[in-house]
Parts: C-alpha cells; sequence; structure tokens
C-alpha cells in the first residue's frame, strides 16, 4: 500500500497549519499519510514512503535550516528518492517574502534526489504558499495540493 508523509518545520503555526490540511487531503483522496514536525524525522524515515511533502515558512528567502538539515542527511542515501513523489509549500510575513523561492529551493533539492514534482497549471502553480495566517485561498490550494499529490502516486504506484 502506498504510503505519503508531510514534514514541515513551523515556528508561528502557519506551516503547521497548511502540513495538517495537506496531509489531511491526502489521507481523504486514500493516500496514507503521516504528517510530521521534522524534528521527529531522519533521512533513514524518507525511504519508506511513495510521497513526501516538504513544508517551511521563509526565511531570507530560503527553506529553514531544519528542512535544509534533513536534506543535507539524505546525502548519505543519495538515490534512495529516486522516482517517489514531492511536493513542496511555504508560509512568510509578507508579500514579496520570498515564497515562491523557497519553495523552489525544496524543489532543486527533490529534483537533484531525483524525485518527481507536477507544478499546477491553476492557483499556485509550484505548491501552496501564504501570507502569514492560512487563509480561504490558501486552505483551497493546501487540499488541492494534497489531492493532486494523492492521485498523482496512485497513477505511478498502480
Amino acid at each position: 500500500m502506498a504510503k505519503g508523509l508531510v514534514v514541515y518545520y513551523s515556528r508561528s503555526g502557519n506551516t503547521k497549519q497548511m502540513a495538517e490540511l495537506i496531509s489531511k487531503s491526502m489521507n481523504e483522496s486514500a493516500l496514507v499519510t503521516d504528517c510530521k514536525l521534522v524534528s521527529n524525522v531522519v533521512a533513514d524515515d524518507l525511504e519508506g514512503y511513495d510521497a513526501i511533502v516538504f513544508g517551511s515558512p521563509t526565511y531570507y528567502g530560503q527553506m529553514a535550516g531544519e528542512i535544509k538539515k534533513l536534506f543535507d542527511e539524505t546525502v548519505k542515501h543519495h538515490g534512495s528518492l529516486d522516482g517517489k513523489v514531492g511536493g513542496a509549500f511555504s508560509s512568510s510575513a509578507n508579500v514579496g517574502g520570498g515564497n515562491e523561492t523557497t519553495v523552489m529551493s525544496m524543489i532543486e533539492a527533490m529534483l537533484i534526489e531525483g524525485m518527481i514534482v507536477q507544478g499546477d497549471p491553476s492557483g499556485d502553480h509550484y505548491g501552496p504558499v501564504s501570507i502569514g495566517r492560512p487563509d480561504e485561498r490558501v486552505e483551497r490550494q493546501c487540499v488541492r495540493r494534497g489531492k493532486r499529490i494523492a492521485e498523482l502516486v496512485s497513477r505511478i504506484v498502480s
């Protein structure tokens, strides 16, 4: 049975809220998904999942150090995430606060790992982003992303 993981770091709770929405949507779309704070995940854990979605607040236009540390730890298993589905999302304090560059930095790391990352022709193209606390638009984007990731996994794993 296919499994998903949403792994995130959150200081204010905004990224956590997004992670929970994405995870819930993946579960409701028939992809059994865990939602874990990055401090509860080690690189060895990632190999057991078919889809991994990373979430981070934006710090200076980049992912939080805690998320980057997890990516850095995957080096010892380089290639083990090849073919797995990936996704990313971010929150920031301001418009123009670096959400897209943060999402892209996580996507770049996933592509180097050989992961499959699907864009979205509607809404948040690279992954859900929030300015401050997630509003209704962000919530819809998170639900949509979770559903799309679950659908992609079902097509690949079947």
